[in-house]
């Protein structure tokens, strides 16, 4: 479709970033075509936001702009000038910053070193420090960021470390953001800070080109929406003539249902698959519950609150100093990982890079991987049979792009499924998830909320751990609420989000 004629934003000053057009991109990875002939523009100034499901190519046409990829076809121009961007330095030298889900930080630099990094003095290779703490000052001024220079960035939270990676690119002179998913690990202070932080950044000329799967959020924020499905370009159109409802239309071409599943109760009778006695690690004490055979038990509370180090500890990952659990009546305390595996438990864990996933092998191996014993003789596998395997349950979970290439090329939302693809090869008696559906679409989503219902459906006790309390309600028969490392309230699943966030926020 081609694209349509644009219109600045009256807020914009043309002279401060320059207007981007990506003319016929493409880009493939062996067999697979990532992005078909995909022609758009971005004003100056504009926010603009890149929608589609996982696997339509949004953040690949980031990393485009961004030097983190090059495109096999096609041409990148500013203001009518081709570029030529082959790495990431390409970009910053154009004023083009890529911020990505992952940050790109060293943790154990100072905040005003990770700003300024790789701008070191001629002269005996130190940072400029006067020069480099007034701009720093300046940049906290513009952005209304509360950062201590010194602070280690390693200790910090997610959402002031993100606040630095923004520092980052503008102290490089950044006159366009490309961010890809920048709230989905943020509480909802810090993101709407981060938002309200866009909207200033684009009142005073910056451009801002958005890929995000939070439909109201950009609706809220963006000036005009463009729309890629299976690598192709859909529709470039003003984001205030668009519904949540009408995205997804355009997004995946068919109606999707935004309610979570209808979930069938707990069976009169249903034994206690897990159960948690005292459970006690250097971030959660005396942690104490019950899941029967097929109900789902939700996890709200604030971050930090204890939510994720529960799953952890019960899932042998954190050690535990005092206490235990029993699966089916059977009692363990896992010093392991693989003592949790061996009891039956399973885990989805919170981040997929450096939890889930081995990024450098292909999504085949990862999904295999916790149940290499299942379908191997005398310590050798037996390929064929995990051939077979693999394939069935991906295409059951519809990971689209699967390959011999390594799981980081694919999508985060097709990463996610295999996260739980893995689990569903053999599945567990107790299934914890951690953030089940963080940065996936709502199609991945919706998906991911069936599967949960479907196991639970067929008498597998599950934990679910989300921030969306939303989604966590509408998953669970019963909520229990964490703050401080403990368990402070019960709730069923008739609870409102305003009784759930008060117990998470007071004593």
């Amino acid at each position: 479709m081609a694209t349509q004629q644009l219109e600045t934003p009256e807020h914009v000053r043309a002279d401060r970033a320059p207007e981007i057009t990506v003319s016929g991109i493409g880009k493939r990875y062996g067999s697979s075509t990532v992005l078909h002939d995909v022609t758009l523009s971005v004003a100056p100034g504009e926010i603009h936001g890149i929608m589609g499901e996982n696997g339509a190519g949004k953040s690949t046409l980031l990393k485009i702009l961004g030097g983190a990829i090059v495109a096999d076809a096609g041409t990148v121009s500013l203001n009518g000038r081709p570029v030529r961007i082959t790495a990431p330095r390409d970009s910053i030298s154009h004023g083009i910053s890529l911020i990505s889900q992952e940050l790109a930080l060293i943790p154990g630099l100072s905040v005003l070193e990770n700003v300024f990094l790789g701008r070191w003095s001629n002269t005996a290779s130190l940072l400029r420090s006067r020069k480099d703490a007034a701009h720093f000052a300046r940049l906290l001024d513009e952005t209304g960021f509360d950062l201590d220079p010194r602070a280690i960035v390693g200790t910090l939270p997610i959402g002031q470390a993100q606040q630095v990676e923004i520092l980052k690119a503008l102290a490089r002179g950044a006159k366009v953001l490309c961010m890809d998913e920048p709230t989905a690990v943020l509480n909802e202070a810090d993101k709407a800070q981060l938002l309200q932080v866009i909207r200033n950044l684009a009142r005073t000329g910056t451009t801002v080109i958005l890929v995000s799967h939070y439909l109201e959020e950009v609706l809220g924020l963006v000036d005009r929406v463009t729309v890629l499905r299976d690598g192709r370009h859909i529709v470039t159109e003003d984001a205030t003539g668009h519904t949540p409802e009408s995205l997804v239309g355009l997004m995946v071409g068919r109606e999707i249902d935004f309610l979570i599943p209808e979930i069938p109760p707990v069976p009169a009778g249903a034994k206690t698959v897990f159960e948690a006695v005292g459970l006690t690690s250097t971030k959660v004490k005396d942690i104490s519950f019950t899941v029967r055979a097929g109900e789902i038990l939700g996890l709200a509370g604030l971050v930090g609150s204890g939510r994720s180090e529960t799953l952890l500890a019960a899932f042998g990952a954190d050690r535990v100093t005092a206490g235990y659990v029993e699966i089916n009546g059977r009692r363990t305390r896992p010093n392991s990982i693989r003592d949790a595996i061996a009891a039956g438990i399973a885990l989805v864990p919170e981040s997929r890079k450096e939890q889930g996933l081995v990024m450098s092998r292909p999504a085949p191996e990862n999904i295999a991987l916790a149940t290499l014993s299942d379908r191997s003789l005398f310590g050798f596998v037996r390929i064929g049979r995990e051939k077979a395997v693999v394939s069935s349950i991906s295409q059951s979970v519809d990971i689209r792009g699967v390959r011999q290439g390594p799981i980081a090329d694919l999508s985060g939302g097709n990463q996610q499924k295999a996260l739980f693809a893995k689990w569903l090869l053999s599945p567990p008696a107790v299934l914890m998830v951690d953030e089940p559906t963080r940065g996936v679409d709502i199609a991945a989503k919706a998906l991911i909320h069936g599967l949960i219902v479907e196991l639970a459906a067929k008498g597998t006790a599950v934990i679910v751990v989300s921030s969306e309390l939303e989604e966590v309600i509408g998953l669970s028969h019963r909520i229990h609420v964490m703050r401080q490392g403990r368990i402070v309230a019960e709730f069923d699943r008739n609870a409102s989000r305003d009784e759930v966030m008060t117990s998470a926020f007071l004593k």
